[in-house]
């Protein structure tokens, strides 16, 4: 496989994570020349003043982690981190609405939808996988294409359990290939990246994405 760094968003999104960490994640993301760096709301500015014009995507987190804040909330972080410099938002959903049965998940997701795609961004959808069952997953990546997500992303990191080589197979299968699949959650090694991207993933949420780039080009030299 070429460019496996194209496939890696380098994450810093711990609950500790400080300046010091951010400007790390930045520089290892310039040096790797990763797909994205993934950070808090917070710092999206710093990093966009770090990455300058360099062909790395700053990506942002949007009612995270739990998803359950107010729509109007989730449209106003929306639009301070474009306004901030966020050139792709994942957004986490509402699970509290969808396992209440509610139609506003859909509902909610295309407003998020217009927001990121009248700034001509892109929207990822954080369904939070290790809560739903088959019957929901097929569900929710139903939801997240009718409402014009342009990628379906499995985890926050902070469940139970995050990626699974099944579960990505899974949505590849029930998702039509105009709609991407972002892998998160407890990827640390490159074989396990390397899993993902044969199941189907389009992008790799990591914070291990500077080992997982060593152990790519050791093997690889």
């Amino acid at each position: 496989m070429k460019n496996l760094n194209r496939y890696i968003e380098h994450t810093a999104l711990q609950p500790t994570v400080d300046e010091r960490a951010i400007d790390t994640a930045v520089n290892q993301a310039k040096k790797y020349s990763f797909r994205g760096v993934c950070i808090p709301p917070f710092w999206v500015k710093k990093a966009k003043r770090g990455l300058g014009e360099l062909d790395i995507q700053i990506v942002t987190v949007v009612g995270f982690p739990l998803g359950y804040s107010m729509t109007q909330t989730k449209v106003f972080e929306a639009k301070q981190a474009i306004e901030d410099g966020a050139d792709e938002l994942d957004v986490v959903w509402s699970i509290s609405a969808f396992k209440s049965g509610m139609n506003w998940p859909k509902i909610e997701l295309a407003q998020m939808a217009k927001v990121c795609h009248d700034a001509e961004r892109l929207l990822k959808v954080i369904i939070e996988t290790a809560y739903l069952s088959e019957e929901e997953l097929l569900l929710a990546c139903n939801i997240c294409t009718d409402a014009g997500a342009d990628f379906v992303k499995t985890s926050t990191g902070f469940a139970g359990k995050g990626a699974e080589v099944d579960t990505i197979k899974r949505m590849r299968e029930m998702l039509p290939s105009q709609v991407g699949i972002k892998a998160s959650g407890g990827i640390k090694t490159l074989d396990q990246a390397l899993a993902m991207i044969n199941a189907g993933a389009d992008r790799i949420g990591t914070s291990s994405g500077h080992l997982i780039m060593e152990a790519w080009l050791d093997k690889n030299h």
